[in-house]
């Protein structure tokens, strides 16, 4: 298992970020349960020539704040993050949780003040990233949490892991940049059209890309990744679309969500299970019910909801709709604490147009 570990950690450092010598890289972590990853991100950066930063999590810190915290609390951002995001040049997240479900009880009213609150942040990090001055990927490590709520044995959950960020294979960093050559042809072709238009089960919506940037991504902020995204002109979106697989956000769930939007925005927001939920998040501040990422999923070796984002969203045969903040290196311009990536099947009958010519039907790509 040590040389799978390093392995992994290879990857995120070498190919994901490209450490330098010299860079500040925060390494981060919200629990110790990551430890055989985390020592070896370490260790690969200390001989880039990097000076290697660890912020470890307590588990269930977050729960203690959001319910215990005033509202002058949870408006407070202290310093030293402010520092680490400002001076940074590399940041490694890997999620280790020992519960994946102990923010479900926190009342989503102080958790949208909290992310409305640490909104500059993101911001900050998305602008520095757009203008090249800041890398970042987010990644997981196995553990019973993660595997109980993709209901897998957790033997079974770390194969997933392993063969969904292809570190099965002899040379995975290969794989990942033949996985954004292919990529990127579709995000070229992508990028000459205007109007999108999504069809499916209760779906029949439309979009402004024109002028806007599609990204492919091949494990260079997301690990594992495919797929291939963009930012949607903010007053665009019109139409319904219906997301059937559960809608999974800091431990909530909507299932069965129905978006009705008009002039880019959310104006009705329904779900058979967690609609307070959603829609306090949806009014978390003025962006909040706008589109900031159109996605298609791309890679094969995730095709089951495990609950977790990180996976769900790249699910071959699926799309993921973003509200909230968009990406400025996409060209997006909306702004908002929020950004929670909402998926849905295509393989059931799903369609896709650009500019009126048929591109994409049940999960695949025909261009």
């Amino acid at each position: 298992m040590n040389n799978l570990w390093e392995k992994y950690a290879k990857v995120l450092v070498d190919y994901s970020v490209k450490v330098q010598k010299g860079e500040l890289t925060i390494i981060r972590t919200d629990s110790y349960q990551s430890q055989p990853l985390v020592k070896e991100i370490y260790r690969q950066v200390l001989l880039k020539g990097g000076y290697p930063v660890v912020r470890m999590g307590v588990e269930g810190l977050n729960e203690l704040f959001i319910k215990n915290a005033t509202d002058e609390q949870l408006e407070y951002v202290d310093p030293m993050t402010e520092l680490e995001y400002e001076k940074a040049k590399n940041l490694i997240s890997i999620g280790a949780p020992f519960n994946v479900k102990n923010m479900a009880r926190c009342g989503s009213k102080k958790m949208a003040k909290r992310s409305g609150a640490m909104k500059h942040l993101s911001e900050k990090m998305l602008k520095r990233a757009a203008e090249g001055d800041l890398k970042w990927v987010i990644a997981d490590f196995p553990t019973q949490a993660l595997a109980q709520e993709a209901k897998m044995s957790l033997d079974e959950y770390s194969e997933f892991l392993i063969k969904s960020c292809w570190l099965h294979i002899d040379d995975p960093v290969k794989k990942w940049q033949e996985i954004g050559e292919k990529q990127e042809k579709i995000a070229q072709y992508l990028n000459k059209k205007s109007k999108i238009h999504i069809t499916g089960e209760k779906t029949d919506i439309t979009f402004n890309v024109a002028g806007r940037i599609w990204k492919s991504c091949a494990g260079e902020c997301n690990f594992p990744d495919g797929e291939v995204y963009t930012s949607p002109v903010e007053d665009s979106a019109e139409g319904q679309i219906y997301f059937d697989f559960p809608q999974i956000y800091r431990g909530n769930e909507a299932q069965k969500v129905l978006l009705t939007l008009k002039n880019g925005k959310v104006i009705e927001a329904k779900a058979e299970k967690g609609e307070e939920f959603l829609n306090n998040m949806l009014d978390m501040d003025n962006g909040s019910r706008f589109v900031g990422e159109i996605a298609v999923g791309t890679n094969e070796m995730i095709q089951d909801v495990t609950g977790n984002i990180l996976f769900d969203e790249k699910i071959g045969g699926s799309i993921h709709m973003a509200v909230g903040a968009s990406y400025p290196d996409t060209g997006g311009k909306n702004v908002s604490g929020l950004h929670w990536d909402l998926i849905k099947n295509m393989k059931n009958g799903g369609k896709i147009y650009a500019d009126d010519e048929l591109i994409y039907e049940n999960g695949k790509f025909i261009i």
